[in-house]
């Protein structure tokens, strides 16, 4: 009932797009968390600003698995890349 009312109102994206950046910690753990500066959703696409360039390039090769562990936490088809800054 209350998924109806949030679908019907258009507010179910901007709800699942917020639990995703809330979902980020508990996906990638306190180590890599400490090295992001900030986190946003624009266009299905998660933009990470990291600290660490050598942590940068690590996680663009787990890309597609982050991007998949992100939305199953969520439970929904939030994003479909990710973009490390």
């Amino acid at each position: 009932m209350i998924r109806k009312f949030f679908r019907q109102n258009a507010l179910e994206a901007p709800l699942n797009e917020y639990r995703l950046i809330q979902a980020w910690k508990d996906v990638v753990g306190p180590a890599i968390t400490k090295y992001t500066s900030n986190l946003y959703i624009k266009n299905q696409i998660l933009y990470v600003h990291l600290t660490s360039s050598v942590l940068r390039q690590e996680l663009m090769m787990g890309r597609d698995l982050l991007v998949k562990n992100l939305n199953k936490q969520v439970g929904a088809q939030v994003i479909v890349n990710i973009i490390f800054r």
